[in-house]
Order: C-alpha cells, then structure tokens, then sequence
C-alpha cells in the first residue's frame, strides 16, 4: 500500500458533481441543526442509531430494546454492550475534537480501547486480513509488522491535520479508506474508522454535532462497499469511484437526516400537545424533553432530570402511561418506562 497523498488526482469532473450534490445536502442539514432548540435529543437517538448500524456491519446484532434495557437494567447482553461502548466512543471522540482541535494516533488508540477493550494495542502479530464480512472472501492484506502500522499511522496522523488541495469531504473518503487499509487493531477496525469518519468532519467544520449517519448507507450497500476496497488494491485509481461513493454517502445520509428530524420534531410536538391537553397540571418543556431524551427511562433518571421526589416522579411516569404515552415493563428488578412513538420512530433508523 502507498503512503498519503495519492498520486490519484481526486478532483476529476465526477468527483466533483457529486462534491457538489453532497455540500448542498450538508449545508441543508447543517441549516436545520442550528435552528433545534434542544439538539441533544436529536443527538441521543442519532449516535445511538449509528452504533447499532456501525455494529451490525460487522455482524453483531441487537434491537433497541436490548440496548435500553442493557442501559437501564444492565442485563448483561454482550452486543448491546458492544454497541453502547461504540456510542460512548462517539461521545468522547467528539470532546477530544472540541478540547484540542486535532485528531492523533494516541486518540485513535484510546478510541478503539473503549470499543474493544479486551483487543490489545497496535498489531504485533502478522496473519490479518480484510474480508468481506458477507463472502468471507479476502479483499486486502494489511501491513504486517507494528513498525510499519506506526509508520503508516503516522502518516495518516499528518494528512488528517494538515490542510490540502481537497475539499474536506474528499478527504474524510482518502482517510476512510487509508484506515482500513492500515487496518491496524486486531479487530474493530470498521467501527473505530467509521467514528474517524464523523470526527474528521467536526473537526473541519463540515458538521456541528456527529449526526451524520454513514453506518446506514454502508449496511444498506455493502456489496459496492466490499468490491470498491477490493479494486482498489488492485488498481489505485480505483479510490476515485471510492470517493463518490462516499460522497454519495453523505449526500445520502444527509437527506435521510433531514426528514428523521422532521419526523422527530413532529413527533415531539404532537406528545406535548397530549400531555399539555391531558395532564395540564405536570406539563412542561421539560418533562417533554426528559422523555425524549432518556426515552426509555426509569423512576431514579427522571426524578433527577427534573430534580423532583421519587413518589413525584412515579405519579408523572404513571399518569404519561395512562394517557398512552410511555407504555412499562418491569425488567430485571426495574421498572422501566418506554416513549411509545419514539419507539416507532427510532426504528426507521
């Protein structure tokens, strides 16, 4: 494999149709964030949503029953914890961005660590290779020994925080592609790029909160996926149709992003209705956003999001059952409270 820059000149027609297509959508999107008066609702079930997605390419499959229930209960359930470690890694990913302005290999280690924790450090050890994780057929052989994955690490370190003739979302497709090219974890490798994927458009600005939803459009394509990592390798020029792929991607998911807002926004503004016409006497912004934010939630969470008693607490949660808006359950020895149309919504992602 080569070092960054590619000799490959990036910026052809195509390329740049589809650069295009992709801006405007993000633009759009970009547009709708800055007007959300509470993004981090959006932001809960957004990166959740992307955690389950990233998680099921590499075939470990749970529902989101399983994950709130492994959230609130602590179940035990191996993949819901896989998932939730990926969600926390987004987190902390985009506080590293946000506090130093850089991406380094060190941050990229301590990413993976929280995804795979029992997985060890930089490869020592030859023998990985790249598969299609639907054939099992081999696509790429990764260097072998940690001096070269350092080196190309490195490497990737540099292009990542140094500015250059492309447009960022150029960029973030080289970079996806070197990542797993490098392939530099004994496992783990898509889901820590995929993170690298988001954080490299907060760090250039392209974004302002990680909601872009790339796992999605990957799960959905992966055959094309698989096939483009594997042309490459055998011809470098290839990386142009990897690049519109994932630009397309973006202009995608952009798409796809605006319209769960909207359908969230709508959402959010039909249950305060309810509850404002139904429960005059507990209405408030925030007892709306509690449920929607933690939307699978129990009695200690929402007493101390509202800072009420505990009995309060119960009565509200109660009284949201009874007009139809949580539904609840008992798991393990807890009580939990589900958000019924957040539950259809969350699904379609």
């Amino acid at each position: 494999m080569h070092k960054l820059p590619l000799k490959t000149n990036l910026n052809s027609v195509d390329v740049l149709l589809q650069l295009n297509k992709a801006t405007n959508k993000l633009g759009e999107l970009n547009g709708i964030l800055r007007t959300l008066l509470n993004p981090r609702i959006l932001l809960s079930s957004i990166v959740l949503g992307e955690s389950k997605a990233s998680s099921k390419i590499e075939n470990i499959f749970t529902t989101y029953d399983e994950l709130y229930q492994e959230m609130t209960a602590s179940l035990d359930n191996q993949s819901a914890k896989e998932v939730l470690r990926y969600r926390e890694a987004i987190n902390i990913g985009t506080k590293i961005v946000s506090e130093k302005n850089i991406i380094t290999t060190n941050d990229i280690i301590l990413l993976h660590h929280i995804i795979e924790p029992e997985k060890g450090d930089i490869r020592k050890l030859p023998g990985t290779v790249i598969k299609n994780a639907k054939t099992g057929e081999i696509i790429h052989t990764p260097p072998k020994n940690e001096t070269d994955i350092r080196m190309y690490l490195q490497n990737l370190e540099e292009y990542i925080n140094t500015n250059n003739e492309y447009d960022p979302l150029i960029n973030m497709a080289v970079i996806h592609y070197q990542f797993e090219a490098i392939h530099p974890f004994y496992d783990g490798n898509g889901r820590t790029g995929r993170i690298l994927n988001v954080l490299f458009l907060l760090l250039k600005d392209k974004l302002k909160i990680p909601v872009i939803y790339l796992s999605k459009y990957i799960n959905d394509n992966k055959h094309e996926y698989y096939q483009l990592l594997k042309d490459i390798q055998n011809d470098e020029d290839e990386i142009e149709k990897f690049v519109i792929y994932m630009l397309k991607a973006v202009e995608e998911m952009s798409i796809f992003t605006i319209k769960y807002i909207k359908s969230l926004n709508e959402t959010i503004e039909i249950t305060r209705k309810i509850i404002k016409k139904e429960l005059p006497k507990i209405y408030s912004a925030e007892v709306v956003d509690a449920i929607f934010y933690e939307f699978y939630t129990k009695n200690e969470y929402f007493r101390k999001t509202l800072g009420i008693s505990r009995n309060t607490a119960s009565s509200y949660l109660n009284q949201l059952v009874n007009i139809g808006v949580l539904s609840k359950e008992k798991v393990g020895k807890e009580m939990i409270y589900k958000n019924v149309q957040m539950f259809i919504l969350i699904n379609e992602l």
